[in-house]
């Protein structure tokens, strides 16, 4: 029987509300919102939680949760998440936050909830604790952190099972043996520049919210922990193993790993040399639960007896697919189950029906293109990696027209008609185009998709930020974004059509040697 995730810290309810602006308010300069729909889903360390369960592993959340409307609502979510909850004495109200968005925009936030007293249990935290696998502290600020019962509980836990603890700048300390900590990186170059606390370094401007804020990596900093000035890619690299490797000597924690947003972690555990996890999906996109996504995921994976490496390369790689998949609030439209599916269909009026019925329920709409001629594993890789990332996936195909146009006389190999049913017939695909152009650009100016994804060795930008994907540049003009995924390598149709004349090409004839019969 697999052994449940115990995740320790603060609950939130978190509430996303979608809609449009369109004009301004005719007796005020403000922006007029109007609501199509809204989304409740699990914040803090609930969000860790409700995370977890979608493993389809079991999960307990030890937290604080207000007997309130909120309360109630945060309670309903998590049970239909299958989390078990073990409530701690509470004085307050339920926290929320409300995010207001126009697509893939926040266009404002606003909290609810005066700050409550999460209090002690009776007895302790040992019986909640007992049979845990493995333990998440999901530190938002707000006291569970701090509690003497969970400190202690946390403690002792440290020798028996991984206890991965994801800390916030008005936190405490994390307790000593923690096998692995994960700030962000001004969390960690704020405690590794500030010797005299013990805690992440008051002042911080991030705020105790959702999370987006805080796993949200900045700019390489000026300075480093050292007070020398020298910058650059480099440099930030030997500031943040300086820093974290202060960090886990002043916690006395047995690893650090930095997050940093789309580049990836840093792994630091007492070498000099670090390790640093490229994500392999880069999305700029709003990471709202990102930090929560990677504490869990490395969690899971310490628990499944995985080494430290191997399960910080697995967090990497699962926070960066749950950001392009919409983060947060890709989670709350799949928990709800509020974009519709459909027999995949192959025409332009499809695809763009189903982008509209996707947005118009917030979802997120992706697409990806290519000829698909002779299809084969690496390209049934790729769109499984682009279905992953939203809620529908087109695949814009080019037509035999575009395909003579761009590879010569001889292809095509396979006709549109049957290549679009092939493509359809996959169960990551849920609508093909044919577009007879050389780009795809027209077809994508009127679907406007939120994610455009390519398969292969691309780069999004050149070193001076200007696109190098061809249609990153367009993507980006209606807010979307376009991400490269890993593809599988010696797959293509090139390679197939040349091993098929290999084998079709009869060997060359031995020359007659002399005095041979004819």
């Amino acid at each position: 029987m697999t052994r449940p995730i115990v995740v320790v810290g603060d609950a939130l309810l978190d509430r996303d509300v979608v809609g449009q602006v369109d004009r301004i308010c005719p007796d005020a300069p403000a922006p007029v919102f109007e609501e199509s729909q809204a989304f409740d889903r699990p914040g803090g360390a609930a969000l860790a939680a409700a995370l977890l369960a979608e493993y389809g592993r079991p999960v307990r959340l030890v937290a604080a949760i207000g007997a309130d409307p909120a309360g109630d609502r945060l309670r309903e979510l998590l049970e239909s998440a299958g989390v078990e909850v073990v409530a701690l004495p509470y004085r307050g109200s339920t926290p929320e936050k409300i995010r207001l968005c126009a697509g893939p925009q926040v266009l404002m936030r606003m909290d609810r909830g005066s700050p409550g007293q999460p209090l002690d249990p009776d007895g302790g935290l040992d019986v909640a604790f007992a049979d845990a696998g493995a333990i998440v502290v999901s530190d938002y600020g707000r006291g569970v952190a701090g509690l003497a019962s969970v400190r202690a509980a946390v403690a002792a836990s440290t020798v028996l099972r991984p206890v991965v603890w994801d800390p916030h700048p008005r936190g405490p300390a994390p307790v000593p043996g923690v096998r692995l900590v994960t700030p962000n990186e001004s969390e960690v170059l704020a405690t590794a520049g500030n010797s005299a606390r013990g805690n992440l370094a008051g002042g911080n401007p991030h705020d105790a919210g959702t999370g987006g804020g805080r796993h949200r990596a900045p700019d390489a900093p000026d300075t480093g922990p050292d007070g020398s000035g020298s910058t650059g890619f480099g440099h930030r690299f030997s500031t943040l193993a300086v820093a974290a490797n202060r960090a886990r000597e002043r916690w006395r924690v047995r690893a650090v790993t930095v997050t940093l947003g789309a580049d990836g972690a840093l792994l630091a555990h007492g070498g000099a040399t670090p390790m640093v996890v490229p994500a392999p999906v880069r999305a700029d996109a709003d990471s709202c639960g990102a930090g929560d996504r990677f504490a869990g995921a490395a969690a899971a994976a310490l628990a499944d007896g995985s080494l430290l490496s191997e399960a910080v390369q697995s967090a990497v790689a699962d926070a960066a697919t749950f950001v392009a998949a919409g983060a947060a609030r890709g989670y709350a439209r799949r928990s709800t189950g509020a974009v519709p599916r459909s027999a995949t269909e192959v025409s332009v009026e499809a695809a763009l029906a189903m982008a509209a019925a996707t947005r118009g329920a917030g979802g997120t709409v992706v697409a990806t293109g290519g000829c698909f001629d002779l299809l084969h594993a690496g390209h049934v890789a790729t769109l499984e990696a682009a279905r992953a990332l939203g809620d529908c996936l087109i695949v814009c195909l080019n037509s035999d027209h575009s395909v003579r146009s761009l590879k010569g006389p001889d292809r095509p190999l396979v006709s549109q008609d049957d290549r679009a049913r092939l493509v359809a017939a996959l169960g990551c695909v849920d609508v093909v185009a044919v577009f007879d152009e050389l780009t795809p650009e027209p077809l994508l100016a009127r679907l406007r998709p939120d994610v455009w994804v390519k398969g292969g060795d691309y780069f999004l930008d050149d070193p001076d930020d200007r696109p190098v994907l061809p249609e990153a540049e367009l993507i980006r003009s209606w807010g979307g974004q376009s991400v490269v995924v890993p593809y599988l390598a010696n797959h293509s149709t090139s390679g197939l059509i040349r091993s098929a004349q290999d084998r079709l090409t009869p060997p060359p004839a031995e020359p007659r040697r002399e005095g041979e019969e004819r």
